[in-house]
């Protein structure tokens, strides 16, 4: 635990946005030399770089679990934690495309039917419906009774996802949708999708591409992590460039600013249906969190349909449980390495690793000034390889999605002749990493 908030503050100190450790309240941007109004960035390797390579992993975990735990204590009245100690919105119950004869079954047991992604027109990729918790009952209780009469469906907690690693979300004040959704000069046929916070659209190395938004009531709300995330799938901007820089980029929003239920299930599912019925091939999500057998369903209904879902593993450490979506079926799991090629020693490790990217030693867009900041994790290596994934799958396609993989499995470095644990793969994407250096 001294590690765990010695990290903390040396990242506050520091203003590194270290993806998935989740710890609320950074401070903005580092500075970039040869910037106009902007102060210089000190070259030495950072002291929160230090830290993390000597802290013992472990602790990676239980930082975001910390985290998890404060988050729960700030909101009890809208936030519980399911037997594992994961975060979820409280007493609500997802049943993934429930017969006529289990929603019978959930009313009789004091459940009440709340919302229904039918009416949202989510087609032939499951239909979620959120079933309330009556006053009283215990979630995890009502739960196993759910899945006791209906063993043959799909039934879990509304849990919560975290990705924004970097600024407070709400921080920035919001624009109109329509702001937003105007179509760039320019911009291209190249589509790939983004599952998020929010995107500040009118940020310079996102004026070349056209921003699609989604969520948060037609509000934008940009926030650091889904910024940067966006910058490094298709920001251009002088001598910063993404991976598809001037593709449309269709950006889910599922935080909303500061609303404590953001990046719940529900709403990576509402995401992931909206990017399907768009037919969006490629998208990407870098968000962590439990498996939760409503997410899978969805998931594997995407993947049956040839999208490619490209996801961070996680900054846990090479020793933790497999997080999710990353660790699904089907899906694109995407380690970090720094300049080197070296793994970085926070991120995880396992069979769920299919490519590794630069994820440290590294800037990438922000909202505000000064617009970039240094940025580290697994969180800002997926988008490299989603959009290098991006040109072969312009929709989805199953043979296209496997082909897009196998395609770039050939020009991977790094790894042996099969896939491992550390690398996946092997690296991709190093020409894309953008340093300090070449924004003097």
């Amino acid at each position: 635990m001294r590690h765990a908030l010695l990290l903390a503050c040396l990242l506050a100190a520091c203003g590194t946005a270290t993806a998935q450790l989740r710890l609320p309240g950074l401070p903005g941007p580092n500075l970039l030399p040869g910037q106009p109004g902007l102060g210089p960035l000190d070259t030495l390797r950072r002291p929160v770089d230090r830290l993390v390579e000597r802290v013992d992993l472990p602790d990676l975990r239980a930082l975001r679990l910390d985290q998890a735990t404060a988050l729960l204590r700030r909101h009890p009245d809208v936030l519980e934690a399911d037997p594992r100690g994961a975060p979820a919105v409280r007493g609500e119950i997802l049943a993934w495309n429930p017969a006529p004869a289990a929603l019978d079954a959930a009313r009789a047991a004091g459940l009440a039917p709340v919302r229904d992604t039918a009416a949202d027109g989510a087609g032939d990729i499951g239909r979620i419906v959120v079933l309330r918790v009556p006053a009283g009952a215990a979630t995890d209780a009502l739960l196993e009774r759910l899945r006791t009469l209906d063993p043959d469906g799909h039934y879990d907690f509304n849990h919560l996802y975290f990705g924004s690693g970097g600024g407070t979300a709400g921080e920035h004040p919001s624009a109109p949708a329509s702001a937003a959704a105007a179509p760039a000069a320019g911009a291209g046929a190249l589509r790939v999708g983004l599952v998020d916070s929010g995107v500040a659209p009118d940020h310079r190395a996102l004026r070349a591409a056209a921003v699609r938004p989604w969520g948060c009531a037609g509000r934008v709300l940009p926030d650091a992590h889904g910024t940067a995330v966006a910058a490094l799938l298709v920001g251009d901007d002088e001598r910063f460039r993404g991976a598809a820089p001037g593709a449309t980029l269709y950006a889910a929003d599922i935080y909303c600013g500061a609303d404590a239920t953001g990046g719940s299930a529900e709403r990576i599912a509402g995401a992931l249906g909206w990017l399907a019925r768009e037919r969006v091939g490629v998208i990407n999500l870098s968000l962590v969190g439990p498996p939760n057998a409503v997410l899978e369903r969805i998931v594997a209904a995407l993947v049956a349909r040839g999208h490619l879902l490209v996801a961070a593993v996680g900054n846990d450490g090479p020793a933790a449980p497999p997080l999710y979506p990353a660790s699904y079926p089907g899906v694109v799991g995407v380690t970090g390495v720094d300049r080197d090629g070296r793994p970085l020693p926070e991120a995880a490790r396992g069979p769920q690793v299919r490519f590794a990217a630069p994820g440290k030693d590294m800037v990438s867009a922000a909202p505000g000034q000064p617009p970039y900041r240094s940025v580290r994790g697994t969180s800002y290596a997926a988008p490299l390889v989603a959009g290098l994934l991006a040109p072969a799958l312009p929709a989805p396609a199953p043979a296209a999605a496997r082909a897009a993989v196998d395609a770039l499995a050939r020009t991977a470095a790094g790894a042996g002749t099969r896939p491992d644990d550390v690398l996946g793969h092997g690296i991709v994407g190093a020409r894309l990493r953008v340093d300090a250096a070449r924004l003097r």
